[in-house]
């Protein structure tokens, strides 16, 4: 059990959460953590608490497949990024060779005859 920073109260109530900081009271509110949640469910021994403490540790395991989830589609888009950040390389090598091939190059051969100053 911890209690909560002002920016996670502040982020609570911009977030509707709660409606305002007053419902805490003044005082600032614990939160569990998952341990926690399991420790409290062996002190507590009504079918209510029971039931809740399930609830919560349900909750807890839904998070944290979300969280790997996201952690997997994140890496997914980091390995898309470099590869085209490789061929985005290799397309601009590939126009300015067209670019060389496209441009006339300059004529540089000597006239022929000869010229009066």
């Amino acid at each position: 059990m911890f209690v909560l920073t002002k920016k996670e109260i502040d982020n609570m109530v911009s977030q509707s959460v709660i409606p305002s900081k007053s419902y805490f009271g003044g005082a600032p509110p614990f939160a569990f953590t998952e341990q926690g949640v399991a420790m409290l469910s062996s002190v507590l021994k009504s079918e209510r608490a029971i039931e809740v403490n399930i609830l919560i540790m349900r909750a807890f395991v839904k998070l944290r497949e979300l969280i790997s989830t996201n952690k997997k589609v994140e890496g997914k888009l980091k390995e898309l990024e470099n590869k085209f950040k490789e061929h985005d390389e290799q397309i601009v090598q590939i126009i300015q060779v067209i670019n060389q091939l496209i441009t006339p190059q300059e004529n540089s051969k000597k006239k022929i005859g000869f010229t009066i100053d």
